[in-house]
């Protein structure tokens, strides 16, 4: 597995390069970014380690499709697609930097993870986890074709919602 660049009809996502590691870092030290990521904000130190193991270990051992997402060439955000064992199947995951937040790219970059899962992983279904509190991510997903079908009680006692959009359903 490859990881080959998506277009939407605004964006476009492409193989993060080395050149990206402050947007990456950026996007990731925003705490209203991470607030609902899993295990929230990280040091910069951590941030910056995650970024080099997209290198060393997710491109170099082709675990699992990551994107760097831009808008008019500018960085605007993060997406993967990935196995993931607490749903049982391929998750997307996305993040947009907060100054591209209300513009619709959320909507766009699901939808063309979604088709990606379907079309060229050739999945059944895709799923997404959210926490129960983000409300704009539930809204956005039940748009995109994604219907809740179970909760995950987190360590802390919060609940995450398991959402899946069907390959029959689309996005």
């Amino acid at each position: 597995m490859t990881t080959t660049a998506l277009h939407t009809a605004r964006l476009r996502l492409t193989p993060y390069t080395p050149a990206d590691e402050e947007d990456f870092v950026g996007l990731f030290q925003d705490a209203s970014v991470v607030r609902w990521m899993g295990e929230g904000l990280q040091t910069e130190a951590e941030d910056r380690a995650l970024f080099g193991r997209i290198f060393s270990k997710v491109y170099a051992q082709e675990l699992f499709d990551v994107w760097a997402v831009r808008h008019d060439g500018r960085y605007v955000g993060h997406a993967e697609i990935k196995q993931s064992a607490s749903v049982g199947g391929q998750e997307i995951v996305y993040a947009l930097v907060a100054t591209a937040w209300g513009r619709g790219f959320g909507t766009e970059i699901a939808r063309a993870l979604t088709r990606y899962g379907f079309d060229t992983l050739g999945l059944p279904e895709v799923h997404a986890t959210v926490a129960a509190g983000n409300t704009a991510s539930l809204a956005l997903l039940d748009r995109t074709g994604y219907r809740h079908v179970r909760d995950i009680t987190e360590d802390d006692g919060s609940i995450t919602w398991v959402l899946t959009c069907a390959a029959s359903h689309g996005s």
